[in-house]
């Protein structure tokens, strides 16, 4: 285990962190016991105390124990943007000893039949707006309960936020069927939960890999792994009960879940809870809630410094801006910088390792870095065909041994056994993640295995390729992926979001050629094609892998 890392480590804070025992139920009730009256959750101005989350959380875990039958070790959907409910629905799942299987709001019908059946699902918590995509799997597959809740009820009476999404204002829709129930009416019933026996080991979340390399798959995880990076991730960020969190990440995603949730409630903080992504209401309630932490990912961050009227607000009260998911642009970070005096703090994890295992050092962080290993965690970079571990500067495989490694995927005993190796007697999942550490013991991520550009026998890695078109001043957002070419087996496309300045104003042809002066012949964009958008995941990953489908069925007509 290198441990060269250890000399930049953050002061003050120790080099080991041992997970506790204790469930993440026990958090919210030790945190509901400390801070009964403090706010836990403001929502487009309405407030909650932990006390009435709490309350909420058992109110709702006694219907599902009591009304649904749901016992300990059902898988239990969770199909809902962010929201109060959300946070309460997780929360009374753990409660009840089930297991959450949060799904992406984004998809369909067919996709969440997958999801069901893999799991054997029961019951369902779901957004309204999200209940017509569900509804027509209850009795035809395993889905016997649906609850469904309404964003408007935890609204204030007196809404004074502009320009709030339709699903987040529509009032709540009462013509239900059998075995579908209103979150308010499931409430108000206020059953008493069986008395709580929850265990570290217990199974507790079942977040789902993307499928970008096949079917998605389940990741186990228990208590104990989920805690890990929860006490990790409080401390690392200075986290403390007035810290005040601004949630715009997904809560399905396992960044957002770990670090702008568990966190929160593990420490006390208060959570500004953002149902859709708007960078005027990011930006107003940094400046009216003095937010002190900001999770994100990259595209939020870009579109964040977008807005014109960014300097006529407060932001001072931000101490952290940190997040993952891909890279930060070196030249967007430096845009951040200017804007906040705050350095983009960047994080490295998977849903198999619930979000961190590694993380840069607050006062001494590295752009378009992974940062360190985290607490506990032994990280090294292997050749991914003879496993032998490699050196400083080279080019491998990223692979992982820490407290919040998962258990394995669920129902797939074949797919966990591969996701392993054994190196000097202990377990390391292969993340398939291509990188580097350098000299200070900092891991840098090249690319995915799977999205290297093989143009003329030369490997090109998109995300090297994207760092520098971020340094061009027209360029607000930009993808490249590999497309078919008849001489170089494959070459290099940019798909590009210009800034609104410069829409009109710059050519692709003028972008290729300044791009000739920034890299290397074989990796600079032979193609460039202006978007207004492009297509994300509901986390605000950049869908690198649909643009290249659609090049490559393209070419193929």
């Amino acid at each position: 285990m290198n441990t060269v890392h250890i000399k930049f480590w953050p002061k003050r804070l120790t080099k080991t962190l041992t997970t506790p025992k204790t469930t993440l139920y026990d958090n919210l009730v030790v945190t509901a016991r400390r801070y009964p009256d403090k706010t836990a959750v403001y929502y487009y101005g309405a407030q909650y105390s932990y006390q009435e989350i709490l309350q909420q959380v058992n109110n709702l875990a006694g219907y599902l124990q009591q009304k649904l039958d749901v016992q300990p070790g059902d898988r239990v959907i969770l199909y809902m943007q962010n929201s109060p409910q959300y946070l309460i629905a997780f929360y009374a799942i753990l409660r009840a000893r089930a297991i959450v299987v949060p799904i992406n709001p984004m998809n369909t019908t067919n996709e969440l039949s997958y999801y069901i059946k893999d799991c054997e699902v029961k019951t369902a918590i779901v957004g309204q707006e999200l209940f017509p995509q569900i509804e027509p799997l209850q009795g035809s597959t395993s889905l016997e309960h649906i609850i469904v809740a309404t964003y408007s009820d935890y609204l204030p009476e007196e809404l004074k936020i502009d320009n709030l999404s339709s699903e987040l204002t529509a009032p709540r829709k009462e013509n239900l069927k059998e075995h579908q129930f209103l979150w308010k009416d499931v409430l108000e019933e206020t059953i008493t939960p069986f008395p709580y026996g929850g265990k570290s080991d217990d199974v507790i979340v079942l977040p789902y890999t993307s499928g970008t390399t096949g079917l998605p798959k389940g990741c186990i995880h228990t208590n104990e792994t989920v805690q890990a990076n929860v006490v990790s991730a409080s401390y690392w960020l200075n986290t403390t009960s007035d810290a005040v969190h601004l949630t715009t990440l997904p809560l399905f995603h396992v960044t957002g879940m770990v670090h702008s949730m568990h966190a929160p409630i593990f420490t006390g903080s208060a959570m500004v809870i953002l149902t859709r992504w708007n960078r005027e209401h990011a930006v107003q309630f940094i400046q009216d809630y003095k937010c002190t932490h900001w999770i994100n990912i990259s595209t939020m961050v870009i579109d964040f410094l977008a807005n014109p009227k960014l300097r006529e607000y407060d932001l001072s009260s931000l101490s952290v801006i940190a997040g993952g998911g891909a890279p930060l642009p070196e030249a967007v970070g430096e845009k951040l910088f200017e804007a906040t005096g705050l350095k983009f703090v960047e994080g490295y994890g998977l849903s198999e390792t619930i979000s961190h295992t590694h993380f840069n050092p607050p006062d001494r962080p590295k752009l378009q870095c992974l940062g360190v290993p985290a607490f506990e965690v032994d990280a090294r970079i292997i050749d991914p065909v003879t496993l032998k571990e490699l050196g400083v500067g080279e080019v491998g495989e990223i692979v992982v041994n820490g407290p919040q490694v998962f258990k394995g995927y669920y129902n797939q005993p074949e797919e966990t056994e591969q996701a392993f190796v054994e190196l000097d007697g202990k377990k390391f999942f292969r993340t398939g993640d291509i990188g580097r550490v350098d000299e200070e013991g900092y891991f840098f991520i090249v690319d995915r295995v799977k999205r290297m550009i093989n143009a003329s026998g030369f490997k090109v890695w998109p995300t090297e390729v994207e760092s520098i078109l971020y340094k061009h001043p027209a360029i607000q957002q930009a993808c490249v992926v590999g497309v078919p070419d008849p001489k170089r087996g494959e070459t290099v496309k940019a798909f590009v979001i210009l800034n609104d300045d410069y829409v009109g104003k710059v050519t692709e042809e003028e972008i290729i050629e300044w791009s000739k002066g920034q890299m290397a012949a074989y990796k600079y964009p032979r193609i460039i094609e202006f978007r207004k958008t492009l297509p994300t995941t509901a986390s605000g990953k950049i869908l690198w892998r649909q643009l290249q489908e659609e090049e490559w069925k393209m070419k193929a007509k």
